[in-house]
């Protein structure tokens, strides 16, 4: 039987691990967001957020600064957390963001996650995902905070109703702990962690070229090759002078 060679439409999938209550993670969006907007086929391209937890024993709230708790935990010293804070705050003044730690509110983020899942659902994850990466760092909004999720989630288009209810009955709470299960499978020890059709990760922030590096070798691959298995001049085949023999 014939089969007549036809176009096929080429689409691809951008996978991101991240945590809402990371600095990098932020940072590394508009960088990725750089490496795609000249890509000339963006159109094609899906990108899809995955909820990751650098501390899921955080607490709901805590009065003090992130600096401080840091401390708290790792046992460095406030001096040289508050330095490593001003470092990533002008990494991300180079992107357009304006970060104020000062201002910041500690808390765990898993129902911010839980709303990203439900924001995913309607079609509004990328919204969202910005939207609460500037509430938490630009704006020192409170992210474990029901009433500030249902504020940030309704701006961006979800349903205020939809989200109080999905944050109380916890519906989303299974698909959190799916992705950050497989980014244990897949070897993710640290946020931001993209993964391009499945097939090539790029870990942290790194430069939009890296990025786009990465995206256009995904790409070329796709692509159809044909590739010549024998090209020995004896071989038999036919040409416009006739058949070898």
């Amino acid at each position: 039987m014939i089969r007549r060679a036809c176009a096929v439409a080429l689409d691809m999938q951008i996978d991101i691990w991240s945590d809402i209550a990371c600095p990098w993670c932020y940072i590394g969006k508009r960088r990725l967001e750089t490496a795609l907007a000249d890509f000339p086929h963006r159109g094609e391209v899906g990108v899809t957020w995955h909820s990751y937890q650098l501390d899921p024993t955080l607490p709901e709230h805590y009065d003090g600064t992130s600096a401080e708790y840091l401390a708290s935990r790792k046992g460095f010293p406030v001096e040289q957390l508050e330095e490593m804070s001003r470092h990533v705050a002008e990494q991300a003044v180079g992107e357009g963001l304006a970060y104020d730690f000062d201002s910041l509110v500690v808390a765990n983020s898993a129902r911010g996650h839980e709303l990203l899942h439900l924001a995913k659902d309607r079609g509004l994850g990328d919204e969202v995902k910005e939207a609460l990466l500037s509430a938490h760092f630009e704006h020192g909004a409170d992210i474990g905070d029901v009433d500030t999720l249902v504020r940030i989630g309704a701006a961006a288009g979800v349903d205020e109703g939809e989200i109080r209810a999905s944050l109380a009955d916890g519906r989303y709470k299974a698909a959190v702990a799916s992705d950050i299960d497989m980014a244990r499978q897949i070897g993710v020890t640290g946020v931001p962690f993209v993964v391009v059709d499945m097939k090539y990760a790029v870990s942290g922030a790194q430069p939009p070229e890296v990025f786009r590096e990465v995206i256009d070798k995904a790409w070329a691959e796709q692509a159809p090759a044909i590739q010549v298995v024998d090209s020995s001049t004896d071989a038999q085949a036919c040409g416009p002078d006739g058949c070898a023999t």
